[in-house]
């Protein structure tokens, strides 16, 4: 059973407006928690749709009616994280993960494996749901981007932020929301360090938290996926104690 701490949680009086934006679904085998959450988030304005095991909601997640998912780690049957990995193959479809608090690995693993951010358990809706909103209004920044469409190009780099697209020497970049957002803050500094403090601000939507080694992760993974330069060296560089600096091309 998960317990909510200090959860100060207020419905609104108000109708709120659902649409299709605002489609989560959430899997979680704990199904009064899974019930709670959808009550409270539904109260917030967004429509719910739960799965209670990894099969069923991978099944869900492929079908492509919905804006995020939450997921828990701990499934039975398929995992989350093997869940997260199939969703991959097919979807950049923002994901929430649900890790135990302080199990550091499930969530270096799962933002290894894309997904965009996680909540340890137990936490406060309110902190639920502001982590979901920051990553809605990520993924969302494509139909208010920029009002050009003119692209951030650095040497061989090209990020159109209105089309959420990237290319690398022509060649489209498989990016996930997040790692799309942190690419074209260090794209739109090039040449200068950019602290973690700035790029979780800009680019995860939220303050930076102490000893968060989520900016870390997602680094890691554009550096993969960017690759190296012809001399072997990294397009991102570390700048120990101050921050990232994307190099030119």
């Amino acid at each position: 059973m998960w317990v909510w701490i200090g959860v100060g949680s207020r419905y609104h009086n108000h109708m709120m407006t659902i649409n299709t934006s605002t489609k989560i679904l959430l899997i979680d085998d704990d199904a009064e928690l899974a019930d709670l959450l959808k009550d409270y988030l539904e109260q917030e304005g967004y429509a719910v749709t739960t799965a209670h095991d990894g099969e069923s909601g991978l099944a869900a997640a492929l079908s492509g009616g919905y804006a995020l998912l939450v997921l828990d780690v701990m499934l039975p049957g398929v995992q989350g994280i093997a869940v997260l990995n199939r969703i991959r193959l097919e979807s950049q479809l923002p994901v929430l993960m649900l890790t135990a608090k302080g199990d550091d690995v499930d969530k270096i693993i799962g933002l290894e494996c894309g997904a965009d951010d996680y909540v340890p358990k137990p936490c406060t809706p309110r902190e639920l749901v502001a982590r979901i909103r920051a990553i809605l209004r990520r993924s969302e920044q494509q139909n208010t981007g920029q009002a050009t469409g003119v692209p951030i190009i650095v040497g061989g780099l090209s990020i159109w932020p209105q089309k959420r697209k990237a290319e690398k020497f022509g060649q489209q970049m498989d990016l996930t929301s997040t790692e799309f957002n942190l690419l074209t803050v260090l794209a739109s500094n090039c040449g200068h360090v950019v602290s973690k403090k700035v790029l979780s601000q800009q680019g995860l939507g939220r303050p930076l938290a102490r000893f968060d080694r989520s900016i870390d992760v997602h680094i890691s993974s554009i550096r993969q996926k960017l690759g190296d330069t012809d001399d072997g060296s990294a397009y991102i560089v570390t700048v120990r104690g101050k921050g990232y600096q994307l190099a030119k091309f």
